[in-house]
């Protein structure tokens, strides 16, 4: 059998498939209308339907009732217990024992320091932590300041969810 040479080489058998080309005659087969039907918005050039469009039928957001209101005011959190903060501390993660969302989203426990941060009070807490968020718990703040640490809310301008 003769070695592969770049002469001999071809494409594996059904890898490469003809291109089909569109309104060459009727000998074709995609000739006449051009594999577009007849008539309709479809047949013309320069129509374009959205990703939505059903044909003229009433589009499904239109045809399910509508229920509930949706609060364009509403701030999404990033929540953090204060069981996570302890277990920070006892790794040995914070330094000085100062906590902020910067830090949070640094060692990973938040996603980003752009969403607000809450500090929830699942969980106990003995390490003495002096932690910055945007909001917390009455719980939270009660099991801080009784570790003898401090709850410091910062004021910023959080993005709502509408």
């Amino acid at each position: 059998m003769a070695k592969d040479i770049l002469s001999n080489m071809k494409p594996a058998p059904g890898s490469r498939k003809k291109r089909k080309r569109i309104g060459r005659g009727q000998g074709s087969g995609h000739g006449g209308t051009s594999t577009r039907g007849h008539k309709g918005a479809g047949s013309r050039s320069g129509t374009r339907h959205r990703a939505w469009f059903e044909g003229g039928q009433m589009p499904l957001v239109r045809r399910i009732p509508k229920r509930g209101f949706h609060s364009p005011f509403r701030v999404e959190y990033q929540v953090v217990n204060i069981q996570t903060l302890q277990k920070l501390a006892t790794d040995g993660k914070v330094t000085g024992g100062v906590v902020t969302p910067e830090l949070l989203a640094k060692l990973g426990v938040v996603k980003g320091s752009a969403i607000p941060v809450k500090v929830l009070g699942t969980g106990e807490i003995t390490a003495k932590l002096e932690i910055a968020a945007h909001a917390f718990s009455k719980s939270a703040v009660r099991k801080i300041e009784t570790a003898g640490g401090k709850a410091q809310t910062i004021s910023s301008t959080p993005k709502t969810n509408g």
